[in-house]
């Protein structure tokens, strides 16, 4: 009666869990078909516990059949968790982007299936937004950077490695800003870009032996992430 009674309470306790997670949670038995979702889950794909149970886990992640489901779980007796890149799929026929992490648990019955699922859109298309801004930063005119608070560089666009002289990102993040752009007032405007206020100087700049002599305007802006400043950001450009 104990053991029975002990039983109860894991489960219970094992749901409440579930109920908290900010993951979506799959319970499968061990040819992967549902037996119980959390929450989060029925968030993330739009069914209710009572339309999915006995259903297949390729309902929710297209591709992983019943032979893919034994293949993983060969891999499990090899190693405590396996991690998958999906493509989830929601009621509604639409898709997400998710990691999934497959792991064995035997609270249900011995050799059912947990798979737990990050949904990854918003950082793909964080990503994808940053690769965009590189990617347009790599054909402006303009020399950009970003620099630590320290005021070594951490990026540099490709506009600025041909404007300073150098063949790659590499040899400039090990510099400090006042190296590369050395004059005096430069340096005060640093430190009040980095005290969150925006600003910029417009410099006589002498030409290469093949340049001509022209004037610059450098400015200088707050690196902000959220509501902190992280270091500084900038351009440079003829004038």
């Amino acid at each position: 009666m104990t053991s029975a009674n002990t039983m109860r309470d894991h489960r219970s306790l094992f749901r409440q869990l579930l109920t908290g997670m900010y993951d979506a949670v799959l319970i499968t038995d061990p040819n992967g078909h549902l037996l119980e979702i959390n929450p989060r889950a029925k968030e993330f794909f739009q069914y209710e516990t009572d339309e999915v149970i006995d259903r297949p886990i390729g309902l929710f992640i297209p591709g992983v059949t019943p032979a893919i489901v034994q293949r993983i779980r060969a891999g499990l007796d090899q190693a405590r968790h396996m991690m998958l890149d999906a493509n989830c799929l929601r009621k509604d026929k639409t898709t997400f982007s998710a990691e999934v992490t497959v792991s064995v648990i035997d609270l249900m019955d011995p050799g059912d299936l947990v798979f737990t699922i990050r949904n990854t859109e918003r950082r793909r298309r964080q990503l994808d937004r940053f690769r965009t801004k590189e990617n347009a930063a790599d054909v402006a005119q303009a020399a950009l950077f970003a620099c630590q608070p320290d005021g070594r560089f951490r990026w540099v666009n490709q506009s600025f490695l041909d404007t300073f002289g150098y063949e790659d990102e590499s040899e400039v993040v090990k510099l400090q800003f006042a190296e590369v752009l050395a004059d005096e007032p430069l340096q005060p405007l640093f430190a009040q870009a980095y005290a969150g206020e925006p600003g910029a100087l417009c410099l006589h700049a002498e030409g290469d032996e093949e340049g001509e002599d022209g004037d610059v305007e450098v400015r200088l802006a707050p690196d902000v992430h959220g509501k902190k400043i992280v270091g500084v950001v900038g351009s440079v450009i003829r004038v």
